[in-house]
């Protein structure tokens, strides 16, 4: 069998909900949906660019604490509020993503979890 590795950022949402923020099978890391989440709102506020800046932030912890990085990235799912905040959204993927270039798919949804939350980054990895 296939070694497994579970990540977990501390979120209050992963036991309630019953999920590891990362998962590692083999060469392959899955991150789960990650925002700008914090008690008493989100990083950045309510600026779609910096949210998403953090939420790439969070996810290059996760894929470090399991031996991965940003540069192993081959699929980014990106969940937007509001399809007008594209540009700030795609730009700050832009700034991390650059040279990676990875698969990447943007839509807009109708709500997160949290109305402040702007943006949801999920990130699939494969470690060489």
């Amino acid at each position: 069998m296939t070694e497994r590795q579970k990540y977990s950022s501390g979120a209050r949402w992963e036991p309630l909900v019953g999920y590891s923020r990362a998962y590692r099978v083999g060469d392959r890391i899955l991150v789960a949906g990650t925002t700008a989440g914090a008690e008493g709102g989100p990083v950045g506020g309510s600026d779609a660019g910096a949210q998403t800046r953090e939420a790439l932030r969070r996810i290059a912890s996760a894929l470090e604490a399991l031996g991965g990085a940003l540069e192993d990235v081959v699929l980014t799912r990106i969940y937007v509020t509001d399809i007008a905040d594209w540009e700030s959204v795609g730009r700050a993927h832009g700034e991390a993503f650059g040279e990676i270039l990875p698969v990447t798919t943007l839509v807009e949804v109708s709500a997160l979890v949290d109305p402040a939350l702007l943006v949801e980054i999920e990130a699939e990895a494969v470690v060489s």
